[in-house]
């Protein structure tokens, strides 16, 4: 049987409830029954040393002997043990009884006397006990006694004993009718507890509940699914949590059905050119004097193929933290125009003005140059894609006491001020029904951005719509490495990426 969290909760709170009115119950039995025998103690002890007083008062001595009116103390004995139920009995300073009065005769063999160990306690100033009174009863009693004490020829003298006993019974009977009443109260407010608790505990658990089975319908596939928060405790953000996950998990499955389609795309498109070319010119239906032609096409779809591999490796080695530098001293200037001429003919073909690099001198930097090359390339690349036909590609490089700064700017239709934000988040591609940009997957600048930060650096953009757009990035002179996790955003946030 599943043992759930609510009914653990339930379970265990239960448990503290009943042991809590357990323990409250011996608690106040306790307290009672000590009250209880205090307070009869003091009453028997009262009513003990009126009947003493009484008897006192009544007593006639002749001579050396001392006479007992016991008409007139029975009357008095009668109504003390009619008031306070409880058996009094007078006795002289033999143990023998001269008068008494019992609730329940039943229970006192009035043959007896009352023993000399016991006198002796009672006429030497007071007796307390629980017992049979040594025989006298066949029951428990709780007896106090007390002596008499007259003045016979003008002298104090102790001319008897006083003996008040209670049945310790009737205290029983009495402890069980308050611990009857407690448990029907207890009860009670067990019962009226317990629903509390359940209802608690219910709108306590139903909000993980709901977690659970959005976690399972998550894995079934199912994002869609949100949690109501239902508060603001630590279960409420536990909630707002948990929807944001979900949001986050939603999102990356979206990127992550996009990034499939679109490297499904960029793989199919290529390898079907190279495969219908390969297979024209295997069965002759391309003639031998354009064979070439098509060679060379599918030579540029076999770049393009290793591009695309080359781009996810190097976001494979992001993702898992391996992407390290290879810090070196290099010819930056040298890196740019070995760019710039990987991309000769297109530039010829769009009749684009290369400025800014006329005067340009050797200027050595620290970094990795493989990783620098890439950066300046893919920079280059979007330069060239996005400038207008017969438009201008501006490179300026600039060395300061502190920094090295390499801005690539270039004319054309610019990027639009809402997407500027997001133009370094991977998987993020502007102006999408463009042409020019039907060929990228949106992950060139994120790892620009990577490979700078790495280095210690950043990279900023500025545009202007229909006029220019502007990357620019800096390199320390003295470079710190930090870790590849440092440059990635948190595993949470779903990053996307520029052109």
């Amino acid at each position: 049987m599943q043992k759930t969290l609510f009914k653990k909760y339930l379970r265990i709170t239960s448990l503290i409830i009943a042991v809590s009115f357990l323990i409250l119950s011996v608690v106040m039995l306790a307290f009672v029954s000590g009250y209880w025998k205090s307070e009869k103690r003091a009453l028997l002890q009262k009513n003990s040393q009126s009947v003493a007083d009484i008897a006192a008062a009544s007593v006639t001595a002749v001579d050396s002997n001392v006479f007992i009116h016991k008409g007139q103390m029975q009357v008095f004995v009668d109504a003390f043990s009619d008031n306070t139920d409880a058996d009094i009995f007078v006795t002289n300073t033999d143990g023998e009884m001269i008068i008494a009065s019992y609730t329940d005769k039943t229970n006192v063999d009035l043959t007896k006397r009352v023993k000399s160990d016991i006198m002796k306690q009672v006429l030497a100033g007071r007796y307390t006990a629980q017992g049979d009174m040594g025989g006298i009863y066949t029951q428990p009693y709780y007896t106090v006694g007390v002596p008499i004490l007259a003045y016979v020829n003008g002298q104090k003298t102790i001319i008897g004993a006083v003996f008040t006993s209670y049945n310790v019974r009737s205290f029983n009977s009495f402890r069980m009718d308050i611990l009857r009443v407690f448990l029907f109260s207890a009860i009670a407010a067990f019962i009226v507890a317990f629903c509390a608790v359940w209802l608690f505990s219910y709108n306590l658990v139903r909000p993980l509940r709901n977690m659970a089975a959005a976690a399972r319908a998550f894995g079934e596939g199912n994002f869609s699914i949100r949690v109501p928060v239902t508060g603001q405790d630590e279960i409420g953000e536990l909630a707002v949590a948990f929807n944001n996950m979900a949001s986050s998990l939603a999102s990356g499955e979206s990127v992550r059905r996009n990034f499939i389609a679109n490297v499904s795309h960029e793989l199919k498109t290529p390898m079907t050119t190279i495969a219908g070319f390969i297979d024209g010119i295997l069965d002759g239906t391309i003639p031998p004097e354009k064979q070439n032609q098509y060679l060379k096409i599918v030579s540029q779809e076999v770049k393009r193929l290793s591009r695309l591999v080359r781009t996810m490796l190097d976001l494979s080695r992001i993702d898992s933290g391996e992407l390290r530098l290879r810090p070196a001293r290099f010819d930056l200037t040298n890196t740019i125009l070995v760019s710039l001429l990987s991309f000769e003919k297109p530039i010829e073909d769009k009749k684009i003005e290369i400025r800014g690099l006329e005067n340009a001198e050797s200027l050595f930097v620290d970094g990795d140059p493989d990783m620098i090359h890439q950066v300046v390339y893919n920079l280059i690349e979007n330069a060239v894609k996005f400038t207008n036909e017969g438009g201008y590609i501006e490179i300026t490089i600039s060395d300061y006491s502190n920094r090295t700064v390499v801005a690539v700017q270039n004319s054309g239709q610019g990027i639009a001020p809402d997407e500027l934000p997001l133009i370094f988040d991977r998987f993020y591609k502007t102006d999408k029904s463009r042409s020019q940009d039907k060929n990228g997957m949106g992950l060139g600048l994120y790892i620009v951005k990577t490979i700078i930060r790495l280095h210690g650096g950043e990279i900023s953009v500025s545009s202007v719509q229909n006029e220019f757009c502007r990357f620019e990035f800096w390199l320390p002179k003295k470079i710190e490495a930090v870790s590849a996790e440092e440059t990635t955003l948190p595993a949470e946030r779903i990053e996307r990426k520029g052109k």
